[in-house]
């Protein structure tokens, strides 16, 4: 082969090298990374969304969009119907988090649009024509009843907040004492027929559901929160002497887990 055309060859390789890197380039790029789904996290009774705060900030560190709406803790049908708007003011997947009676309002709200999984951190998992109040009694180790609340009459109806000194060991007997301290002083109080009221949707069995369990909740037993995960065909994560409160006494394992909801791990 003379030199010209060996040059002439060679141009062409490299040519044809070259078209082909672009075309592997392009076919990359037109496959983008799904986006991220929001993480919705829903508070319980007696507390607010401040309760979510460490979580919340684990999460938004690692790229995640959080939502951390007020429940109303009005009841289940109530509490299901504004946090119906909340969602469907959130575009693309979600991934709905519930603490304690939080865990009955994502489960009202499983079958809204773009649900990909739901977390239940100490929470109760009900079934429809259950209540929260008859999930709570069914095992011992609650301790949360008339010793432990105050009532509160209006002319709309009775609430019931936890007495400051029954939050601190019911609630978050791992936590700072000053911390404790504040937690009860903010408490939402709810109303008191949430605990009768019927819940009226289960949760679709093929949406995937993961389960935070601490070992020494007091607020809802454990035993409890095993059997209703169990019952759920949840992932489940036990921490070790962990408190009701365990996302801000334990907010690491907590975070990994919803992160694992979030990539269906």
């Amino acid at each position: 082969m003379n030199p010209l055309r060996r040059t002439l060859v060679a141009v062409a390789s490299l040519v044809l090298l070259a078209t082909g890197a672009t075309a592997a380039t392009a076919t990359t790029d037109t496959h983008p990374n799904k986006p991220k789904p929001t993480i919705v996290l829903v508070h319980g009774a007696f507390a607010d969304g401040g309760s979510w705060n460490k979580v919340s900030e684990k999460l938004q560190r690692d790229g995640y969009k959080v939502v951390v709406p007020a429940n109303p803790l009005r009841g289940p049908e109530s509490d299901t119907k504004y946090l119906t708007g909340v969602l469907a003011g959130i575009p693309g997947p979600k991934v709905l988090v519930g603490h304690s009676y939080g865990g009955a309002i994502i489960t009202e709200l499983a079958s809204t649009p773009d649900v990909k999984a739901l977390v239940y951190v100490a929470a109760f998992i009900p079934q429809a024509g259950e209540t929260v109040g008859g999930l709570n009694s069914q095992f011992p180790g609650s301790e949360i009843g008339p010793d432990t609340t105050d009532v509160i009459s209006y002319a709309g109806g009775v609430d019931l907040a936890m007495k400051p000194e029954a939050f601190r060991t019911v609630f978050a007997d791992d936590l700072p004492y000053r911390e404790q301290s504040l937690l009860g002083a903010s408490q939402r109080p709810i109303a008191a027929s949430a605990f009768t009221e019927v819940i009226q949707k289960s949760a679709p069995a093929d949406l995937p559901k993961y389960a935070i369990l601490p070992s020494k909740d007091r607020a809802i037993a454990p035993a409890a929160e095993a059997w209703m995960a169990q019952r759920a065909g949840a992932k489940t994560v036990k921490v070790q002497g962990a408190s009701h409160l365990v996302m801000l006494s334990e907010p690491s394992p907590v975070t990994k887990l919803i992160e694992q909801a979030a990539t269906n791990r």
